[in-house]
């Protein structure tokens, strides 16, 4: 015969672990603490001195234990479903990432036109940089409604995911190939908004769009977001404040280097409209252009005023980009650049042998135009990466400005000559110009600000040519053993407890009982990132950059270990996170 166990059993079950003696940064910004913390039952039960049972426990002694990382700008939407891990995010203590950014979503799609799916895997494939193999060989492609689409990714991840729905799959949806240049009748504009309510029903987390110069589909058009008007953007924004715990995500062209008038009242209008904070990226700082900063937070200021909450999200350290004159990079970006380097490989090397042609390209490169792809334009500070011909044996790891200098050539011809030998397939990595000391005391004030928010990696996007994922480890390595430029306490707050009040998360971004065991146990004395190196291992053997997690002991989602050592554990705790659910309104006044 069953014993009723006794009555502090019943309501204290052995816990299922501990941690002791770990340096507990809570994420609060309050005072590092030595303590022990339990677990049980995928949440935080005790903080402090524990003395009750538990299944497994481990020594934390000298270590960091904080809550789990929250990236809020990520594009995982495809990988984690050949990658429920999401590397490299999670190994660098990231355990819940925000996706579905820029107006780009894998859902919804039209079910009477099942060649949606290939239009959208080939913008994918242009505006993210994600592997076009991958994404036809790697994801099921087995929904139609967005919430198909977040059930198809329940109980099979690692992390927590929230996600966005984009407006280019929403006018796609309605609208057909028509979203591209065409404006939305009242009936079309109702289903799209009709839709973008459905999806938030299902748990979006809100409504992400881009207006982007940058941004073009797989046929070098426009994307479909890029054609809406103010009008129709409104509509969507009125839509997202009429759901808990919903965002807007955006991005416009003035995003890159500086907005105008009209993009400042947009942010303002489309946040103060749904009553619910909107947040861009990514904000460049940069000693030398000190206008941009203000110019930038203006829109902020202008939001407030208009009962409105706009966010910027900065980078906290600089991510190195993989470039290339043989492939779809940044420098594709550039004004006029385009159309010369996407032309087949001979043509092309033809024209860039062409000193008019090089002239043109450098004056269009130099312009106000270009924005913040000025910073590409100084062809001297490039290094050399990955070389590939006999010519150019020797010259990997070299600055270009030295080695034009050795041949008596400006430094555009000497690297033209260089990509030329290799048929363009040089790897080249421009060196920042902006990591002077002005412009990291610039951070460090920027990042004060109550509209700032650190975050903007990319993740799962650009594969080949940029790892933004290990922003974390490298910022804390910074803040403990490098610049200094923050306290550790601050830096975890930055990087748990701020982006999880942004986004409304219900019980995460700290340790504190009752709240989800999602934690990270790492060394200060070794927390950092690892270079960047290139592996093959997407489906189709498609590359990325990959970067390893160096002095990260553990990661814990959902009070179960999904990384020791750098390693993955198999286990996947993850949470698709949707909003009302787990996540509540934040107001924007």
């Amino acid at each position: 015969m069953a014993v009723d166990p006794p009555e502090s059993r019943r309501q204290h079950p052995m816990l299922d672990h501990v941690i002791t003696g770990a340096t507990v940064v809570d994420g609060t910004g309050a005072p590092a603490r030595i303590a022990d913390v339990g677990v049980r039952d995928g949440r935080i039960a005790a903080v402090g001195r524990i003395t009750e049972a538990a299944r497994t426990s481990e020594d934390a002694a000298g270590l960091v234990l904080a809550p789990g990382f929250v990236d809020p700008h990520t594009h995982y939407d495809a990988q984690l479903f050949w990658d429920p891990y999401a590397t490299p995010s999670l190994n660098h203590g990231v355990t819940t990432v925000a996706a579905g950014n820029c107006g780009f979503t894998l859902a919804p799609l039209n079910p009477s036109r099942p060649d949606d799916a290939d239009y959208t895997r080939r913008m994918m494939s242009k505006v993210e940089g994600m592997s076009l193999v991958a994404l036809e060989e790697g994801a099921p492609w087995s929904w139609h409604s967005f919430g198909e689409y977040l059930d198809a990714l329940e109980g099979r991840i690692a992390v927590n995911a929230g996600f966005m729905v984009g407006h280019c799959a929403l006018r796609r949806y309605v609208m057909g190939p028509d979203a591209v240049g065409g404006q939305p009748t009242g009936e079309q504009l109702a289903r799209i908004v009709g839709l973008l309510h459905e999806a938030m029903d299902a748990g979006a987390w809100g409504f992400s769009t881009t207006q982007s110069s940058t941004h073009s589909d797989g046929d070098g058009q426009p994307v479909a977001s890029r054609h809406a008007r103010p009008a129709e953007l409104l509509a969507m924004a009125k839509a997202v404040g009429e759901h808990e715990g919903t965002q807007i995500e955006a991005i416009v062209a003035g995003c890159l280097d500086q907005f105008s008038d009209a993009e400042i009242d947009l942010f303002a209008e489309l946040s103060a409209a749904a009553g619910r904070p909107l947040n861009w990226n990514v904000l460049t700082i940069d000693a030398s252009v000190p206008e941009r900063v203000p110019r930038q937070l203006a829109a902020s200021e202008r939001a407030r005023k208009a009962g409105g909450r706009v966010v910027a999200l900065t980078m906290p350290i600089l991510t190195p980009m993989n470039m290339s004159l043989g492939t779809f990079c940044a420098l594709n970006l550039i004004p006029g650049w385009g159309p010369v380097l996407g032309l087949p490989v001979p043509e092309r090397i033809a024209r860039l042998r062409d000193p008019q042609v090089r002239a043109e390209l450098l004056g269009r490169a130099d312009s106000k135009e270009a924005g913040v792809f000025r910073r590409l334009a100084d062809f001297g500070r490039y290094v050399i990466g990955d070389t590939y011909s006999e010519a150019n044996r020797g010259l990997s790891g070299r600055v270009v400005k030295d080695i034009a200098a050795e041949r008596g050539q400006d430094p555009f011809s000497c690297l033209v000559e260089i990509c030329a030998a290799d048929e363009l397939r040089t790897v080249l990595w421009p060196m920042p110009p902006d990591n002077d000391p002005a412009s990291w005391a610039l951070r460090a004030e920027t990042w004060r600000h109550e509209d700032v928010l650190l975050g903007g990696s990319d993740a799962g996007a650009h594969l080949d040519r940029m790892c933004g994922a290990p922003y974390t480890t490298r910022f804390l390595g910074d803040c403990l053993r490098g610049r200094k430029l923050v306290g550790l306490e601050q830096a975890v707050k930055m990087l748990t407890d701020d982006p999880a009040r942004l986004f409304g998360l219900r019980g995460r971004g700290r340790i504190e009982e009752g709240f989800h065991a999602d934690l990270v146990l790492f060394d200060p004395e070794r927390i950092e990132a690892g270079p960047a190196t290139l592996v093959h291992d997407l489906p189709g053997d498609s590359p990325r950059l990959d970067s390893r997690a160096l002095g990260v002991r553990a990661v814990w989602v959902n009070g179960v270990a999904a990384i020791r050592d750098d390693v993955v554990t198999g286990a996947v705790p993850g949470k698709v996170l949707r909003s009302g659910r787990d996540t509540r309104t934040v107001g924007t006044r």
